[in-house]
Formats: C-alpha cells, sequence, structure tokens
C-alpha cells in the first residue's frame, strides 16, 4: 500500500464533501452533486447552501440558518442534519447502499403556507456534464456514467427560484424522499435509513460509555471534510466557515495533524489523508507553514507548534501499518532539523520565531506577522497569548527574546517520537543526532527550572528574567524525562493552584491569575481543546496519573456543557462559565474541539 493506492480507494462513491453546503452530497467519479435548498414563502427567501455555525449578519435582511449536526458516519454510510430557518424546523438523513444514495427529508415544523424543497443539481470541480429534468425524474450525465433521481415528492413550480439548470422541485408539507438508480417507494427509502442508521449505531456501541464521545468527534472531522479538486485529495479544515472564506479550504499545521489523529479511531483512509496532506504543505526551506490557503497563500515565515511525529505515532499505534511512517519520515525529520537550526539557542532552549521573507499577498497575517513578536507568537499556535505580550524581537536570530519552555517540551517531544518512528522502520542510521538534539533541548530545558516559583519557566534571552505569565504550555516541560519527582509534586501544586489553573473550567489559556484572564478573548484566558490534550499527553509521559485523569474528567465535563445543549464543536470555551457560543472568535464546529473526546476515550472516563 500506498498514499496514491489509497486516495483511489478513498476517492469515489457518495460523500457530503461539497465545502459549500453540509445538504449537499457528492458523487466523486463524476462530480455529481445532489444538493437541497429550499424557499419558503411569507418572505421569499431561499436557502440555497446550509453551513454549521453561521454567525447572523445583522446588516442583512437574508436570515441564516442555524445548522445542526447530527450523525454523520466515517464512511457515509449514514448522515443526520437539522436546521431551523424562518421559523421552520427540517431534518435531512442520507443513507448510501450498494453506490445509490437515498434522501429522507422530513418538516419539524412549517410555516403556514408549506415551503418548496428544492433538489438542485450540477457536475462540481469542472467535471464535464449535465443535467435534464424528465417529468419527475431527473437525469445527469457525466463523462463515466449516468445518474437517475426521483422522488416521492409532489411537484412543485416556482419559476422565480435563483437556479440556473433542472432541478426537482416539491411542496415539503410532509417527508420527501428520493433515491438515485431506479424509483423507490417512501417507505422503500426509510427502510434504507433506518437500517444504515441502525447499523451504525451498533458500530459505535463498541465505545460503550464513551459512544456520545466517539459520535461527536466523528461528526465534527466527518462534516468538516472536504475534496480539493486541485489537489486531487482529501481533507479535514478546522471548519467549513473557514475554508469558504479562504478560497475554498484552509490547512493549519498542528490542527491538521490532530485531525489526522482523531481519524484514526474509525477512518483508516482520512488519518492517512491529513497527515500526509499538510506535510505535503512542507516549503523547500523545510518546515511545515503555519497555513495554506486555498487561494495559494501559505506562511513562508514560520510554522506552528511540531505535533506532527508524535500524532503519526499514536496513529500507527491505533493503526498499526509501517508504509505511512516510511513515506513520511523524512519530511518530518527535515521539519526536527529545522526547528533546531531556526529556533533553537545555544542553550539547547528553543524560541518561536519568523523568518524574513517579502511580503507576497498583503494579508493582516503577513504584514502585521513578519519579522516581529506577532509573528513569532503565530508561530506558537496562541496567537494572541499574553505569554508574549511586550517580548521583543530579535532581528538577527529572528527569534523572540524568549526561552520557550513550551516549544522545548514539544521539542523533546518530537525528538522522542522520531527515535520510535525510526527504530520501526529501521532507519537506524539517524538515531545519534536525533538523541543527540533530545538531549541537547533536555539539557536547556533545565535552565528554565525556576525554583523559587517550582515551575519551568519561560525566561527572557534579553535579560536573563523568567517569566510567570504562565498557560498550559508550561506543563509540556514534563514530555522530558528527567523531571524528578520532587519538581513533579511542585508543578503538580500549580495544576492544583485555584488561583492559577484550577475550577470547574480549564485549562485556562493563561492562569486565572493574571492580569488578561479577565478578557475571556481567544488565547487570552479561554480554554483550548489542543491544550489540555497536550498537557494530557505530558501528564501521562510523566506519571502524574492523578493529575491526568482529573484533567480528563474536566474536559469530558466542558465538551459535553456544549455539545448536549447545541451540539456545538468549539474552537475555543470561556474558562468562567464553560460556554463556547458567547464569543464571536469561537468557530461553533471546529474539529479540534473534538481533542476533549480523544482525552475522555483515552483516560477511559466512565
Amino acid at each position: 500500500m500506498n498514499y496514491a493506492e489509497l486516495k483511489k480507494e478513498q476517492i469515489r462513491g457518495w460523500h457530503t464533501w461539497n465545502v459549500r453546503s453540509v445538504l449537499s452530497h457528492v458523487h466523486m467519479l463524476d462530480g455529481f452533486a445532489l444538493n437541497l435548498a429550499f424557499k419558503e414563502y411569507r418572505e421569499g427567501h431561499y436557502l440555497k447552501e446550509t453551513l454549521v455555525g453561521r454567525f447572523p449578519d445583522e446588516y442583512r435582511r437574508v436570515p441564516s440558518e442555524v445548522a445542526i449536526p447530527g450523525v454523520h458516519a466515517f464512511d457515509d454510510s449514514y448522515t443526520e442534519m437539522s436546521f431551523t430557518w424562518c421559523d421552520m424546523e427540517i431534518r435531512v438523513e442520507s443513507a448510501v447502499e450498494a453506490d445509490e444514495l437515498v434522501l429522507l427529508v422530513t418538516p419539524l415544523k412549517t410555516q403556514i403556507h408549506p415551503p418548496m424543497l428544492v433538489l438542485e443539481s450540477g457536475f462540481l470541480f469542472g467535471r464535464d456534464g449535465y443535467v435534464r429534468k424528465n417529468r419527475n425524474e431527473l437525469n445527469g450525465y457525466g463523462s463515466e456514467r449516468e445518474y437517475r433521481v426521483f422522488t416521492t415528492g409532489k411537484e412543485m413550480i416556482d419559476r422565480n427560484i435563483p437556479v440556473q439548470t433542472a432541478v426537482l422541485s416539491v411542496c415539503l408539507d410532509g417527508p420527501v424522499a428520493f433515491s438515485t438508480g431506479k424509483a423507490r417507494s417512501f417507505q422503500e427509502v426509510c427502510v434504507i435509513i433506518e437500517a444504515k442508521k441502525a447499523a451504525h449505531r451498533e458500530k459505535t456501541e463498541e465505545y460503550g460509555s464513551m459512544r456520545e464521545m466517539y459520535e461527536a468527534m466523528e461528526s465534527a472531522l466527518s462534516w468538516d471534510t472536504v475534496y480539493d479538486a486541485n489537489n486531487d485529495r482529501v481533507v479535514s479544515p478546522v471548519s467549513r466557515l473557514w475554508s469558504i472564506t479562504s478560497g475554498g479550504y484552509v490547512l493549519f499545521c498542528w490542527d491538521n495533524f490532530f485531525a489526522g489523529y482523531m481519524a484514526s479511531f474509525g477512518n483508516r483512509a482520512l488519518a492517512y489523508s491529513n497527515l500526509r496532506e499538510i506535510l505535503n504543505e512542507q516549503t523547500v526551506d523545510g518546515f511545515v507553514p503555519n497555513f495554506a490557503y486555498a487561494t495559494g497563500q501559505k506562511s513562508a515565515d514560520r510554522s506552528q507548534p511540531p505535533v506532527g511525529s508524535r500524532m503519526l505515532l499514536e496513529t500507527y499505534k491505533r493503526l498499526g501499518e509501517t508504509w505511512i511512517i516510511e513515506e513520511m519520515f523524512d519530511g518530518l525529520l527535515q521539519w526536527n532539523r529545522w526547528f533546531a537550526k531556526h529556533r533553537m539557542n545555544k542553550s539547547g532552549a528553543l524560541a518561536w520565531g519568523s523568518e524574513r521573507i517579502p511580503v507576497l499577498f498583503g494579508n493582516q497575517w503577513e504584514t502585521t506577522g513578519v519579522h516581529d513578536t506577532y509573528g513569532a507568537a503565530l508561530e506558537s499556535g496562541l496567537d494572541n497569548s499574553p505569554m508574549y505580550d511586550d517580548v521583543p524581537f530579535n532581528k538577527e536570530t529572528n527569534r523572540l527574546e524568549l526561552e520557550d519552555v513550551g516549544l522545548t517540551g514539544l521539542y523533546i517531544m518530537d525528538c522522542a517520537a522520531l527515535i520510535d518512528l525510526a527504530q520501526i522502520i529501521g532507519r537506524t542510521e539517524v538515531l545519534p543526532e536525533l538523541k543527540e538534539r533530545h538531549d541537547k533541548a533536555c539539557a536547556g530545558l533545565e535552565g528554565l527550572w525556576d525554583n523559587e516559583f517550582g515551575f519551568y519557566c519561560n525566561k527572557r534571552t534579553d535579560t536573563g528574567a523568567f517569566s510567570h505569565r504562565i498557560s498550559p504550555t508550561n506543563f509540556y516541560a514534563l514530555f522530558a524525562p528527567s523531571v524528578s519527582d520532587a519538581r513533579k509534586a511542585r508543578i503538580s501544586a500549580h495544576y492544583y493552584a485555584p488561583q492559577e489553573f484550577y475550577g470547574e473550567w480549564m485549562l485556562p489559556a493563561i492562569a486565572r491569575n493574571d492580569p488578561a484572564f479577565n478578557d475571556q478573548e481567544y488565547w487570552r484566558g479561554r480554554v483550548w481543546a489542543p491544550l489540555n490534550f497536550l498537557t494530557w499527553l505530558a501528564l501521562k509521559n510523566a506519571g502524574m496519573d492523578e493529575e491526568r485523569h482529573d484533567l480528563a474528567e474536566k474536559s469530558y465535563h466542558l465538551f459535553m456543557k456544549e455539545w448536549s445543549e447545541h451540539r456545538h464543536v468549539h474552537e475555543n470555551y470561556n474558562a468562567i462559565t464553560g460556554e463556547g457560543c458567547d464569543s464571536g472568535n469561537s468557530d461553533k464546529f471546529y474539529h479540534w474541539g473534538a481533542l476533549l473526546c480523544v482525552i475522555a476515550m483515552e483516560d477511559g472516563i466512565e
């Protein structure tokens, strides 16, 4: 097996991979798409595209839908999505059987005048094809095959709807079914839907008390997964809202490595495609960039936290295939070497940075983020973290004047993971250099121990002063194998300190006693799933089981609050109230929020 062969297996059949709408189903052979749209007759609004987490636009009179994601099987065998819009509530279910698609649209609440349900069709991704309507049948003619689409609904004609091709339009005064391949009765479609729904539920029962956690993670990844036609690849960007404002997709470095690992719980192909494709964005200089947009923009000045090797190792532990390690190893090794060359100080500790490059696109991420403190902070992934407020940027080294516990701990983790991966595939020739860099970083970390404060702390390289603006990244020191039991006890005291991290909703991205905590804005005090996840891994590495189990419990309850209330998987959460919806800077369906589920599942929460 290799990645090219895996893609051939993956990119076929029916999927929800049209980035523009979660109610669009595409057959990948020809890009033949069936898109569900709706027209209401109180004010005449038309809902052409449905997305999860869209924020209301107060400057437009067009009402926004509120999409409520349901189950989405990794293989698209069964999906469920509900939404409210214009005082209506509608549920859409899909199932795939023998390469044919069935859809069941159920109005749960409608206006006095029934809405129109429109099944639009066409060929995506620039593929050749055309569509015709033959009475109550829709026919699609692609370059590879023909498609027949049928409905059980009553035809409803409105020539003012904004469509540009043949459609099936029906009155949604009751449940309506669609089927491809051959005409099926409403009852036949319901039988298929229920069978696929039951089969998926049976599959997820293996997770026992963690079934809901698994389904939430599966739903978040699956609904956020799209097809990138320019590069002929399947990827899981952080959310569709980010993707459609970035030309079709946006890949972030550590986000997509996390997505690859999360997918390994239920979809081997999706796991490998996410791991492989973010590494494929590697620059000629050797680092995996902060971001890569469909518009062609790529952060050429900075990388992001080096979690790729560890996520590949964790995926291998789950799936047990070595070929993906063999394909990715050299790229990950080159990235590790780049960090040592460009971000490691003489002491062995590392600092975040931003390389000198021409400004290529002139967007905010470059004009405010090149060769300065903000650019280096962006490399940390903790964009506006108070830890980097007022820290000078050294234009000679292209680094912050701050040796960073978080980066140093992650680099130690990266070296250790690469050592394990090298041994798995027999690349013993690189072990000495990896061990040397691992040990040098460990030595550098020792210089960041503040004995008076009892914690590993960031340290200014221009003044030699420790910084006590602490965050969960300070716990990453526990990735080092040399942390003594005495020091672990003092570190534990910081974990349990209510004035710093401990509380009902945790871990805050900056200590509770920090002046920026009450901002509760982005990385200034909110809870972020990747910080919890990496801290959990560090606690596990250090054998601090009590703290690890406690963090798993806290992560479980934090996630379930918003999932139970809104079925949201948030980008970040309020560390005071546990809410996610209180901030416009918290995407409501951002897949890395499901790392909270991973913590719970891996820890065995009952």
